[in-house]
């Protein structure tokens, strides 16, 4: 949304005039509609989570190799990327709610078709698919809460963090569970992608367009934000940007391949590999903690100590050959790390470095630089290991990569964040 200058002074931007015409929303709507928001959240993870622990089963099937498999277990960050930029601008311009249900609808179905798939070719199309409307709907959520919380915003997003923890830390037990009792890894792609569709219709009629729609220049409206650069793509966001590349490469690259890990080089049983891969996420959900800190310290500095820790805990799960007990506890602190503190306060940053007007082009922008190199993520890391092993691999893609994040977020500079209210 642009603000031009007018000659008549008394006009009103149009979607300031619909956002005063509708009916204010109770806080028991504004309830409902974010839990619906956080659930919906939740199934995108089980729809991208529930791949890598049955990556093993679905090689086994097809006859993919390991470098094909990694691929398939992060392209759907393809999609996610080539959706971020366009829909910034779509949530500049358009309905927050019409792009978050549209979403939900096109992930969903890319799930439910993943199982149809009868060669390469095709999986990966149904993948990038899924991923695109992932990414429609990560830029939708987090533009409509973000203005909506604009004061509590990593707070917020902590909260839609953890629902995408939760969703993690089920997936895969429910899909290698599905799996077994059915024979068959398609079951639980038709379970997660029909969970979405019902999310979509529920969402229809108690997502309120108060609660999506809101103005984030309204909630701010006795701030000045001259003291912050007047494009979206500035110092701090392009910073931020290779950050979030640098960041999407080493954690999904670790995602994608971690159960592979753990049943070919440590010889875990799927059962144990899976109930690891949910320790990621129950880690993840210190995302609500992790979120309320961003709001209250120096968020660059949160972020480098975060990527430090991501650094150090790789170091223990590839190098210690470490019992079942003992690699749950590094992926539950992978998982606090990774997606608990780097995600939502990387998403946050973002927005928080530019102006309120144009936080759906930051949303955008983060989804494009986080999740786009991270197609390749898996393929790289698959790559890597082929040439170093597992241990050599996971030192150079989650241990030291992490560190080129460290020296982009040196160039952050907190003080021009619209946070930093003059």
């Amino acid at each position: 949304m642009t603000h031009a200058a007018q000659a008549d002074t008394s006009a009103v931007p149009v979607k300031d005039t619909q956002e005063s015409r509708r009916p204010p929303v109770s806080r028991t709507m504004i309830g409902v509609g974010f839990l619906l928001v956080v659930l919906s959240y939740m199934v995108n993870a089980m729809d991208r989570q529930v791949f890598p622990p049955l990556l093993p089963n679905i090689r086994a099937e097809y006859g993919f190799s390991l470098e094909q498999g990694g691929l398939l277990a992060t392209n759907f960050t393809l999609g996610m990327a080539l959706a971020g930029l366009p829909a910034g601008y779509l949530l500049d311009r358009f309905r927050r709610k019409t792009v978050l249900l549209v979403s939900i609808v096109i992930y969903s179905l890319g799930t439910m078709a993943t199982p149809l798939a009868t060669g390469f070719a095709d999986m990966t199309l149904y993948r990038v698919v899924s991923g695109f409307g992932e990414g429609m709907q990560s830029a939708a959520i987090f533009a409509a809460m973000g203005a909506f919380f604009v004061q509590r915003r990593g707070l917020a997003f902590g909260f839609i963090g953890m629902g995408y923890s939760v969703g993690v830390f089920v997936a895969p037990l429910i899909g290698v569970k599905l799996a077994g009792a059915h024979g068959t890894w398609h079951s639980p792609f038709y379970l997660f992608g029909t969970a979405g569709l019902l999310i979509a219709a529920a969402s229809l009629f108690f997502v309120k367009a108060g609660l999506t729609e809101h103005s984030a220049e309204k909630a701010v409206s006795t701030a000045t934000y001259e003291y912050m650069p007047a494009s979206a793509y500035n110092r701090n966001t392009i910073a931020l940007a290779v950050h979030s590349v640098v960041s999407g490469v080493a954690i999904y690259g670790f995602l994608g391949l971690y159960p592979t890990y753990l049943i070919t080089s440590l010889h875990y049983s799927s059962e144990q590999a899976a109930l690891a891969m949910s320790f990621l996420g129950f880690g993840g959900m210190t995302a609500l903690f992790g979120g309320w800190l961003g709001d209250r310290v120096n968020q660059r500095n949160l972020l480098i100590l975060s990527l430090l820790a991501v650094s150090a805990i790789s170091v223990c799960i590839y190098d210690t050959q470490a019992g079942v007990g003992v690699q749950c506890v590094f992926a539950f602190l992978m998982g606090a790390f990774g997606l608990g503190f780097i995600y939502p306060n990387s998403n946050s940053a973002m927005q928080r470095a530019v102006r309120p007007a144009q936080i759906g082009r930051a949303s955008g922008l983060f989804v494009t630089s986080y999740y786009g190199p991270a197609a390749f993520s898996g393929l790289l890391f698959a790559a890597l290991v082929d040439s170093f092993g597992w241990d050599r691999a996971g030192l150079l893609q989650v241990t030291l990569l992490p560190l080129a994040g460290v020296l982009a977020l040196v160039f952050v500079r907190p003080a021009q964040f619209n946070s930093a209210v003059r």
